[in-house]
């Protein structure tokens, strides 16, 4: 279906958009107009050529990519149709439509691997859930039954740490170690007040140093890939984000010294306090 015309007296919410009509250029929304005047008339090279003007002078100019994608399609070229949904999905992952579109194009190409992926980003709670649902039933599956497998597919290719014995040399006073589900090993180091990163190949950089952190102890890592460190100079917990953001999470711990998580609950052993403190995150 074409997205409506958008002309520079009318602000049109974009349903797909990364921008605002106010935001659009007036000459690309000339262009963009004109693109939907030929589609109405059937000149299908020109319109092409005025969607694609539009999205030269305004890069995310979403509704400009989908109507492009629409003219491709009916002038049956899929593939290039699919590369400009695709450029949708860049600019916006959320534009479920344009993902949908992704898939059913894929399907069409017989690429069906690249089908599933697709429909396993679409959430069952999106408006084109049934249609991706009948498109999974057109290759004899089901979304959740994509979805799974796609998971699967992930975690069979995500690095892994190697499954044997062996040791990591010239760390400087180790304490406390985790590792998260990339197959990455993280190290405080208590004299430096820093976090070393070590990956599946060995590699290793600093992950984080910062006044925030003052004789890191024990460290656990949670499944968004947040680390929690226990500073036991200065008596507090803190969050490491994995842009590297450290926020404290818990203050007037008496030398917390290890950590644990399980289900939201954070564990905190106070050396100082003789004590274990239960924290609900």
């Amino acid at each position: 279906m074409m997205k409506k015309l958008l002309t520079t007296a009318f602000i049109m919410v974009l349903a797909a958009g990364t921008i605002s009509a106010a935001e659009i250029s007036n000459e690309a929304k000339l262009q963009y107009n004109r693109g939907v005047d030929f589609y109405r008339m059937g000149e299908y090279e020109e319109a092409v050529g005025a969607f694609q003007q539009a999205i030269a002078i305004d890069s995310n100019y979403i509704d400009a990519y989908y109507n492009l994608g629409v003219v491709y399609e009916q002038m049956d070229k899929d593939a290039e149709a699919l590369n400009v949904f695709k450029q949708i999905m860049i600019r916006k992952p959320t534009d479920y439509e344009a993902v949908y579109n992704a898939a059913s194009l894929s399907h069409r190409l017989g690429q069906i691997n690249n089908a599933k992926q697709y429909l396993s980003i679409i959430p069952t709670t999106s408006p084109v859930i049934t249609k991706a649902q009948q498109l999974a039933a057109l290759m004899n599956t089901d979304i959740q039954t994509i979805k799974a497998e796609q998971q699967a597919k992930l975690e069979a290719q995500r690095p892994k740490i190697p499954q044997t014995s062996g040791s990591y040399g010239n760390l400087t006073s180790p304490t406390g170690v985790t590792t998260d589900k990339n197959g990455n090993v993280y190290v405080a180091s208590f004299s430096n007040n820093s976090i070393i990163k070590i990956t599946p190949l060995g590699e290793r950089k600093i992950y984080v140093k910062s006044p925030k952190l003052n004789g890191p102890m024990g460290m656990v890592s949670d499944d968004a890939g947040n680390l929690y460190v226990a500073n036991y100079n200065i008596d507090n917990v803190v969050k490491i984000t994995p842009t590297g953001t450290i926020t404290q999470v818990l203050g007037h711990v008496i030398k917390p010294y290890c950590l644990h998580l399980d289900n939201g609950l954070l564990f905190i052993s106070s050396q100082g306090g003789n004590s274990v403190i239960r924290y609900k995150l």
